[in-house]
């Protein structure tokens, strides 16, 4: 639905990376239709795992890069100010954790002002603390500045801290399993034992998705 987050829950393999990829129309070779709501013009931005940042470029300039002129200098501030990257706007890729190159990657798929914003694992390998904070930041740009939102990972803990609707895929051939509602207001999502009770729960009723 528009505005909505939705995570994809799927094993590695199944094919997730894969669906994202023909929904950016990135991958053609296959047979079916990708059908979108009049709603939608395809403006897509996509994170992937790897934040691809031109290192040749500073930080500011791999955001203006995508842009072509179409966003105002206050409007990349402000995404910068956000993400809380503002002191490192001119600093060049090596000089960035592989956390703020993330925060990067999220500026650049948000300045666009997407239709759709398409987010593949982009906080896998980061260690616990640091993908709860950038997880925060992410939820805190989104309910500024709502897009739909489709976010894959293998992790449920993850995906019950961010969506509004979970969708599970089962291994290749992948299709959809089944999918809930995250019921945990928004403003109890930091609360990691809310978070726990609410998988059991969940795994409880669905003990086939363990």
């Amino acid at each position: 639905n528009s505005g909505e987050f939705v995570c994809l829950v799927g094993s590695s393999g199944c094919g997730k990376t894969t669906l994202l990829n023909m929904i950016a129309d990135l991958d053609r070779d296959f047979e079916g239709h990708i059908r979108f709501d009049r709603q939608y013009s395809r403006a897509i931005g996509y994170v992937f795992q790897n934040p691809r940042l031109l290192p040749w470029r500073t930080v500011r300039e791999n955001i203006d890069l995508v842009l072509e002129g179409t966003s105002s200098p206050e409007d990349i501030d402000a995404l910068l100010d956000v993400m809380q990257l503002t002191q490192f706007q001119h600093v060049y890729p090596e000089r960035l954790s592989l956390g703020m190159s993330r925060r990067v990657a999220i500026i650049r798929a948000f300045a666009i002002n997407p239709d759709m914003l398409l987010m593949d694992e982009p906080f896998v390998s980061l260690d616990a603390p640091t993908a709860r904070q950038i997880r925060h930041l992410l939820i805190s740009l989104w309910q500024q500045r709502p897009h739909t939102v489709l976010f894959v990972t293998h992790d449920l803990r993850e995906a019950i801290a961010l969506a509004d609707r979970i969708v599970f895929l089962s291994p290749a051939p992948m299709k959809t399993v089944t999918e809930m509602t995250v019921t945990i207001p928004r403003q109890e999502r930091d609360n990691e034992t809310a978070i726990e009770a609410f998988r059991r729960q969940f795994l409880q009723d669905y003990p086939e998705l363990k």
